[in-house]
């Protein structure tokens, strides 16, 4: 959801353009006038006429101006970034002639064609049968991995399970928990390191293709960190104990709060005294045509890293340097010591990021927290969650019988029966007692953890509100409430602060997080995309400070936003998807923000409000009410779909006891997988149900319309079970039972489509962790969809995002944490990067072989374009 204007469809009346001023003057005025008058249906356009305000255009409208004229021999290559900045045929005109000479074709070295061929030429990484070959190959030894793992954690569960139960009682019970369950997480977090250090060794600076031998080795490693249950320890100082046994090179002091694990640990160097924030990136490797390639990822000593941000392999950031939220550094880039960088990709800037004053956290009080915390997880909390699985098994009558020897061979027609009520129990306590903790608990650690007040990490303060954070951003009750009115009460009850609301039905998405809820205010009228992220909490690597969050009225926010504690915007704002909001200079009111860093746009255009009589009078309450009663039916349905899937598993895992004094432990094993196949094939089948198994098509209306709230409930589907195929061929073949078109050899290592059957992904893209393709937009009242399409060969680099109506040719590169705007055409082979996303004529070094518009030497022509392409 981003930026002013909507799409120009079916029924919507046409742009039109004032055409009062005489002939364009120079050259250059003269093309761009003639493009854009044949883009908008006009003879001819005002050469002083602002696009928005005096031709009526909007972005979408914009975008496909500029896909024009990249089509038009000798002119300058505009981007959107352009449009806005120079809104008039002279002025874009004036800035184009003083820009630098396009830059030649860029071929690639011939020793190295697979770097950065299409999918269409034979090379690592395209289609071709001895790379089908190991595509299957692969596929095959990571499930029989998968199969191998479950199998001897279900016998090592199952035979554990029978020594606790063997005890005289509960002293004996709970000491047996202690040892099986502490030797059990220990071996589950010793486990990845040991497997690192035997299949690589040390990571170094490479570049191998995706599906091979080394990439398998790869691939074990990144799957095992990831499953791992040191991920409980992230923000602790155990989690940098763990990175240096993994390899990384770590100075003390350090404060790591993303949940991002970083691959490449060998590869990793961060000095003394660094804080790197939450939902950061930096992996050590990236996947790029095909191929993975590992590298540095080096930070200085007292460094900053903000929030959502993305460092590239081979970047660097100097001792004492800040990054800014909502940035990225590419390939390359190094911010100097002492320096303050921010942007996509990052450059200079004045901005101090670290806005928390130190307090006294030495070593001692690092090492007494991580005791502390090792103690309650060893003698407390592991123990009593053993224990607690085996006082359910023999105190639930529907579980202790069938383990009982003397009645297992009793009949089981009462078994669907014990399942019903099990899975009744258990998934209507998890609703009611999860909404009491989450109403009562934070609340009451509030009174320990004041507002405004400098805290040092780890003590209790520190415990509370990390706590707070962890209960208050449970996803299912958002997820449930999300898109609908009744979000308003949940995040209330949070403690949110929403003054006088102005009720739309789709004030928040299903995704928004927060450090904590007692401390966010949000103006009325405001509505909120998915992926917001309020950022009320600062931190330095000594010390955190919590502070009040203050969203304006008659906002809108689009997606994937981290908005600060003194965020400089005010009322009536249109955030854009992926924008840096600003925390210094003067507070934006009226306008539109877009990009990082970002600038001024225009805060609506005409067709924005071509629905707002439906957001006003007797209309609004008849059709709000309308959508109230749908989206409490979608609720209900979304809760008896999660309860089925609840009873489902509950009845699986009875069946598994009833069989375990047959089959022995290889059931338990047997069970783990049954149910990921049962999960994913369900979810699958619920989505395609609710789509009657057909297609979307593109669409332009209002939130008040019926079809909207039906593409509401669609997003209602549970997803996160995508996330265990990452990085294998399973994941096309999902998404392809999903609905989307999808071609052969395709590497998704962590991407995410929202809109499935309008997406379209050529054969032998590679998808980075992060990235996200996005088919819809909604802009205050108004919903807008339509094809998002990638050529062949194409690669979205990390944390990218590609809006809809967007075309990609084949071999095309985005460069990571870029956002690709709505309506745009990248040519074959380009690259391009940041946000809003350009053309990058100069990143041949970050991405070799890629020339602008040109396939690499020795590529052969590729046939008939016959991918589906977006007319407006």
């Amino acid at each position: 959801m981003t930026g002013p204007g909507n799409m120009t469809g079916p029924g919507e009346r046409a742009v039109t353009a004032r055409s009062d001023a005489g002939p364009a003057g120079t050259g250059i005025e003269r093309a761009l006038a003639e493009a854009l008058a044949d883009v908008i249906k006009t003879e001819r356009v005002a050469v002083d006429g602002h696009f928005f305000d005096d031709l009526g255009a909007n972005s979408l409208v914009m975008a496909q101006f500029c896909a024009r004229v990249r089509k038009l021999p000798d002119l300058p290559s505009p981007s959107m970034k352009d449009i806005y900045r120079h809104p008039t045929i002279r002025s874009l005109a004036a800035a184009l002639a003083q820009s630098a000479p396009v830059a030649p074709p860029v071929s690639a070295p011939a020793a190295e064609p697979s770097a950065s061929a299409p999918a269409h030429q034979p090379s690592p990484g395209t289609g071709t049968d001895s790379h089908r070959s190991h595509h299957v190959l692969c596929g095959t030894v990571q499930l029989l991995f998968f199969l191998a793992y479950s199998g001897v954690a279900g016998y090592v569960t199952a035979s554990g399970y029978e020594w606790v139960a063997s005890g005289s009682g509960p002293a004996d019970v709970y000491l047996r928990s202690l040892v099986f369950g502490d030797l059990g997480f220990v071996a589950l977090c010793a486990f990845p390191v040991l497997a690192k250090w035997v299949l690589v060794g040390r990571w170094k600076p490479d570049e191998f293709p995706v599906w091979s031998l080394r990439y398998l080795r790869f691939w074990l490693v990144k799957v095992l960190l990831h499953a791992n249950p040191v991920l409980l320890f992230i923000g602790n100082p155990l989690y940098v104990l763990y990175l240096r046994a993994l390899g990384a090179r770590i100075g003390k002091g350090v404060t790591i709060l993303s949940h991002s694990v970083p691959v490449c640990t060998d590869l990793l160097t961060i000095g003394a005294g660094t804080v790197i924030r939450k939902d950061s990136f930096f992996l050590g490797y990236r996947a790029h045509a095909g191929r993975i390639q590992t590298g540095h990822v080096t930070f200085g000593r007292d460094a900053f890293v903000g929030e959502k941000t993305v460092v590239d392999i081979d970047a660097s950031i100097g001792d004492g340097a800040q990054l800014g939220h909502s940035s990225a550094l590419h390939r390359g880039q190094a911010v100097p010591d002492g320096a303050r960088w921010h942007g996509s990709p990052a450059q200079p800037a004045d901005t101090d990021y670290l806005r928390v004053p130190a307090a006294p956290c030495g070593s001692g009080r690092r090492t007494w927290f991580g005791l502390v915390t090792l103690v309650q997880l060893f003698l407390l909390y592991i123990p009593l969650a053993v224990g607690g699985v085996y006082i359910l098994f023999t105190a639930v009558p529907a579980i202790g019988k069938r383990l009982d020897p003397q009645t297992a061979a009793l009949s089981r027609p009462e078994l669907v029966t014990d399942a019903l009520t099990l899975s009744l129990a258990l998934f209507c306590g998890f609703v009611v007692l999860g909404l009491g903790v989450l109403y009562t608990v934070p609340r009451l650690l509030a009174l320990f953890v004041r507002p405004d007040r400098v805290y040092p990490l780890y003590g209790f303060h520190y415990a509370a509100h990390r706590a707070t954070a962890r209960l208050t951003n449970i996803r299912f009750f958002a997820w449930l409430c999300g898109d609908s009115s009744y979000i308003v009460h949940y995040l209330r009850g949070l403690g949110y602060d929403l003054s006088r609301v102005e009720q739309t039905g789709s004030n928040f998405g299903t995704e928004v997080q927060h450090e904590t809820p007692l401390l966010v205010s949000v103006g009325s009228g405001t509505m909120i995309a998915d992926g917001l992220s309020v950022v009320n909490a600062d931190y330095s690597s000594t010390s955190f400070r919590l502070s009040r969050a203050s969203i304006g009225a008659q906002n809108f926010l689009g997606n994937n936003i981290a908005y600060p504690s003194g965020g400089r915007t005010g009322d009536d704002c249109l955030l854009a998807t992926k924008v840096m909001v600003p925390i210094d200079g003067e507070v934006r009111t009226g306008v539109g923000l877009l990009g990082s860093p970002c600038f001024e746009i225009p805060r609506s255009v005409d067709r924005d409000t071509r629905f707002d009589h439906l957001r006003t009078g007797r209309t609004h309450v008849r059709r709000l009410a309308a959508k109230n009663r749908y989206n409490l039916r979608s609720m209900a349905l979304m809760l008896f779909v999660r309860w089925l899937h609840t009873f489902a598993l509950t009845l699986f895992a009875l069946i598994s006891v009833d069989l375990y004094g047959v089959l022995g432990h290889v059931v338990i094993g047997g069970y783990l997988a049954i149910t990921l196949a049962f999960s994913t094939a369900y979810y699958i089948l619920l989505e395609r149900c609710i789509t009657s198994f057909r297609a979307l098509r593109p669409r332009l209306c209002s939130i008040y319309e019926p079809y909207f709230w039906w593409h509401e409930r669609l997003w209602k589907v549970p997803d996160r079970h995508l996330n265990i195929f990452n990085g294998t061929p399973f994941k096309t073949l999902v998404w392809r039972l999903l609905g989307a078109r999808i071609g052969r050899a395709v590497f998704d290592d962590g991407c995410y489509m929202t809109e499935r059957t309008l997406t379209t992904i050529g054969d032998g893209c590679t998808l980075n962790v992060g990235s996200k393709v996005q088919c819809h937009s909604q802009e205050d009242g108004t919903f807008k969809s339509d094809v998002t399409t990638l050529g062949a060969g194409c690669t979205l680099g990390v944390g990218s995002h590609v809006h809809y109506g967007v075309t990609m040719g084949d071999g095309a590169v985005l460069a990571p944490d870029s956002f690709l705007m709505k309506g745009e055409e990248m040519p074959a082979y380009a690259r391009w990067g940041g946000n809003p996303a350009v053309d990058m004529p100069d990143a041949a070094e970050q991405y070799p072989g890629v020339g602008r518009g040109t396939a690499p030497a020795g590529t052969p022509t590729a046939g008939p374009d016959t991918r589906a392409t977006t007319k407006s």
